[in-house]
């Protein structure tokens, strides 16, 4: 599952220099249908992992989003939107991402698929910790307790035993990590790279990557089945899209906490399909870990809008 925006691919469009107040509606409501979208995807993950290898799932998954990104962005960019002078840190973050979603499909084949999403929600929470330590952004008290307390929640969520963490609950914090590591290095790359090449890059090095796990096994699908490897394609797609618009329409802080709503859309699916009846510990641990990336994601905003002030007075003066 990626920053919840950076591991899935869709058409990218150019942002409108201002975001008018009465848009703030609509993105919210962008913002739902992709959470839907997002729950349906992962679902279908699950689903397909528990007969077709893991490799072929997200391969599968890569190229059709790949294809659908390429029809809405190469008749309008051509090649020239593979134009850079960072291409070993396109790579670079291409391979983490792929990584991040191999580890995300191996945590829903393990475990309940609430549970697996809870623990990916702990992804800003790693990317908090990253921005510290990488891009040396400071943090007060406050960041520091809500980093604790959110770490804490995802404890909780993962329900170790006494010996260790269940593997699969390892390979949702595994993609976590992975993809907090991509949402820190997009925003080092977001000044020279343009939003439809981080994207092209993203698509073709994925894809381009998780083609190699073909090598680990292929099974040719059933015809129900390979619809539904396209349902799932077409709905990574959809989502990535409404996401997307939803951030062209409203301020982050405005719809990203309605992003947490993949977690009641993942409950119902899984009780519905699977039987998995949410825990204590599941209910409790993924509120702390949403309410302390809602806390993050707050804290970010006011500093974002301090920062944008005191440009304003600088230029004033």
């Amino acid at each position: 599952m990626a920053d919840p925006a950076s591991n899935r691919a869709a058409p990218a469009v150019t942002a409108p220099s201002t975001k008018p107040q009465d848009h703030v509606p609509r993105g919210i409501l962008c913002m739902i249908a992709a959470t839907v979208l997002f729950a349906i995807t992962a679902a279908l993950a699950k689903w397909l992992v528990a007969t077709y290898p893991v490799g072929q799932v997200v391969f599968v998954r890569s190229l059709l989003s790949l294809v659908i990104c390429a029809a809405f962005i190469l008749p309008v960019t051509g090649l020239s939107v593979f134009a850079t002078r960072r291409a070993g840190m396109h790579v670079g973050r291409g391979l983490s991402q792929s990584i991040s979603q191999t580890f995300s499909v191996l945590a829903f084949m393990l475990m309940p698929l609430a549970g697996a999403i809870a623990i990916n929600f702990s992804a800003p929470l790693f990317s908090a910790l990253l921005s510290i330590v990488w891009l040396k952004e400071r943090a007060d008290a406050a960041r520091w307790i809500a980093l604790l307390a959110g770490f804490f929640g995802v404890l909780i969520v993962a329900n170790p035993g006494t010996d260790s963490l269940t593997l699969g609950a390892l390979f949702a914090l595994g993609n976590a990590v992975m993809y907090g590591s991509v949402t820190v290095a997009v925003r080092g790359m977001t000044s020279t790279e343009s939003a439809n090449t981080l994207l092209m890059w993203q698509m073709t090095t994925v894809a381009a990557f998780h083609s190699l796990l073909l090598l680990f096994g292929f099974r040719w699908p059933t015809w129900p089945d390979a619809a539904l490897f396209v349902c799932s394609g077409v709905a990574n797609a959809a989502g990535q899209y409404y996401w997307t618009r939803a951030l062209q329409l409203a301020p982050a802080t405005a719809v990203s906490p309605f992003y947490y709503l993949m977690l009641v859309w993942a409950l119902i699916i899984g009780y519905v399909v699977w039987d998995d009846v949410p825990t204590i510990e599941l209910m409790t641990g993924s509120f702390i870990v949403v309410a302390s990336g809602l806390f993050l994601l707050l804290r970010e905003g006011q500093r974002q809008r301090a920062v944008d002030a005191g440009k304003r007075d600088g230029k004033g003066a």
